[in-house]
Parts: C-alpha cells; sequence; structure tokens
C-alpha cells in the first residue's frame, strides 16, 4: 500500500499543496474585502460627501488595513516555513471581526 501511512501526529507529514491554496485563498479574501471597501467608499460618497459618509468610509478603509495585516502576516508564514504553524485564535477572531464589522459597515451604507 503507498502513500502515507504515518499517524496525524507524525513530524514526517508532507503538506502537499495545502498551504499553497491556503495562501492563495488568503490573498483572494484580501481581493474581494479590497473590493468591497472600494465599492463601500462609492456608495459613501455618492452624491456628494456627507460626514456620515466619509466616516464610514474611513472606518471601512481601517477595516479593511486590518484584515490585510492579519492576511499578510498568515500569507507570510505559509510561505516561509515549511510547516506552517496553526492559525492563531487571535489572528482568526481578528479575521472574523474585520469581515463582521465590514458586514456591518455595508448593511448602513445600503440603508
Amino acid at each position: 500500500m503507498g502513500g502515507v501511512t504515518a499517524g496525524a501526529g507524525s513530524a514526517s507529514r508532507d503538506p502537499g499543496l495545502q498551504p499553497e491554496r491556503t495562501r492563495l485563498a488568503w490573498r483572494r479574501t484580501t481581493l474581494s474585502a479590497a473590493v468591497a471597501t472600494v465599492l463601500a467608499l462609492k456608495a459613501a460618497l455618492h452624491g456628494g460627501p456627507s460626514a456620515a459618509g466619509v466616516l464610514t468610509g474611513a472606518v471601512c478603509c481601517a477595516l479593511w488595513l486590518a484584515f490585510l495585516g492579519v492576511a499578510h502576516s498568515r500569507v507570510r508564514a505559509l510561505t516561509t516555513a515549511l510547516r506552517p504553524p496553526a492559525l492563531a485564535p487571535r489572528q482568526a477572531t481578528a479575521a472574523v471581526l474585520c469581515a463582521l464589522a465590514l458586514a456591518v459597515c455595508a448593511v448602513v451604507l445600503v440603508l
């Protein structure tokens, strides 16, 4: 029988292309967030700038930059390590909170 027969905790585990796929997924998600932020800015400034629109646009940009920081550190970890470490709970929480906050900003802009 061919293939890897070692247990799940084995140090000789070959991750294959999984880190590459995960790195590309982080890149796609970052790009999607960038597009959403640009569309949010367009919606916020449609019809002329208002204080609420500028504030919401600035919050969207700040959230996107925070998400970009989390994603960049994860992509770097996936690129530099032979066996990348698991995503830290703090980073996962930050990514989820940024995504949720961007969704709230989108709802505020639509209403």
